[in-house]
C-alpha cells in the first residue's frame, strides 16, 4: 500500500467514493494509485504534460500492478480528456494562474464533472474568483500544514446558480481570500496561517518608507482583511 504525504492525503480524502477520477499534472501518480489500492475508486487516469514524469507515474503503476485500471496518458491539461471520461478530476501542486489557465482551456470537458479537487500553490484568492467566473462553486475546503508550508485545498462543483449574485463585494473579498468553507469551520490551520501573515505583514509595514504611501496602504488594507478574519473567526466560535 502506497504512503501519501499529509498534502496528497488531504487531496485523495476529498475525492468522491466510485467517481472515475483524472489526476491532472499526476507528476509520480501517487494519488491514482493510493485510490485504487484503497477501493475508494475502480478506474483513474494519471495525465501529465512532462514525458519525464508522467514515464516515472508509469513505472509506479506498474510496479503496483494497476496498469488495467489506470490509464497513462501525455497531456497538456485536459487536452488528452474525453468529454464524460471522468467524473472527477485532480489538478494540484501547480501555480495559481498555471491552474486557472488548464481549467478555463478544459472548456466542455470540465463542465460535465462531477467535482474538481484543487490544490493550487499561489495566487489562492484568484483561484476562488476564477471558478466562480467558470460557473462552479465552493463545496467543501481543507488546509494542512507540512513541513512549514500551508495548503489549502478545495473541492468544487457546478454551481446551481451564480455564486456571486448572493454575496455583498466585501463578503466575496474575504471569502475569495481566506475560504468560505474555512471560515465557517473556523479552520485552526486557516487561523495559524493568517496569524503567520499578520506577522508578516506588520513587519513589512514598520520596514516601509513613509513616503511609499500606495504600497503601505496596500498592505495596511491587508492587515486589516486579517484582522477581521480573526475577530469573525473567534466571536463565531464563541457564540
Amino acid at each position: 500500500m502506497i504512503k501519501l504525504s499529509k498534502r496528497l492525503q488531504a487531496i485523495a480524502d476529498m475525492v468522491t467514493e466510485g467517481y472515475v477520477t483524472a489526476d491532472i499534472g499526476t507528476d509520480h501518480g501517487y494519488i491514482p494509485i493510493y485510490l485504487i489500492q484503497t477501493g475508494k475508486i475502480s478506474r483513474a487516469l494519471a495525465m501529465d504534460v512532462n514525458p519525464g514524469p508522467l514515464e516515472r507515474a508509469r513505472e509506479h503503476i506498474q510496479r503496483a500492478g494497476l496498469e488495467d485500471r489506470i490509464q497513462v496518458r501525455l497531456s497538456d491539461g485536459f487536452a488528452a480528456l474525453k468529454q464524460g471520461e471522468a467524473e472527477c478530476a485532480v489538478v494540484a501542486g501547480m501555480g495559481g494562474g498555471l491552474m486557472l489557465r488548464i481549467l478555463k482551456e478544459g472548456g466542455d470537458r470540465i463542465q460535465d464533472m462531477k467535482e474538481l479537487i484543487l490544490q493550487p500553490q499561489s495566487e489562492i484568492a484568484s483561484v476562488r474568483a476564477g471558478i466562480r467566473e467558470l460557473g462552479f462553486e465552493i463545496r467543501d475546503e481543507d488546509m494542512v500544514k507540512e513541513d512549514g508550508k500551508y495548503y489549502p485545498l478545495m473541492r468544487i462543483v457546478p454551481a446551481e446558480e451564480p455564486e456571486g449574485s448572493r454575496k455583498s463585494p466585501e463578503q466575496l473579498q474575504m471569502e475569495d481570500m481566506f475560504g468560505p468553507v474555512l471560515l465557517a469551520k473556523k479552520h485552526p490551520v486557516l487561523l495559524e496561517w493568517i496569524h503567520r501573515e499578520k506577522h508578516i505583514n506588520e513587519r513589512i509595514l514598520e520596514q516601509l518608507p513613509s513616503n511609499e504611501k500606495a504600497r503601505r496602504m496596500e498592505v495596511e488594507e491587508k492587515v486589516g482583511l486579517l484582522d477581521l478574519a480573526v475577530f469573525r473567526m473567534n466571536k463565531d466560535r464563541k457564540q
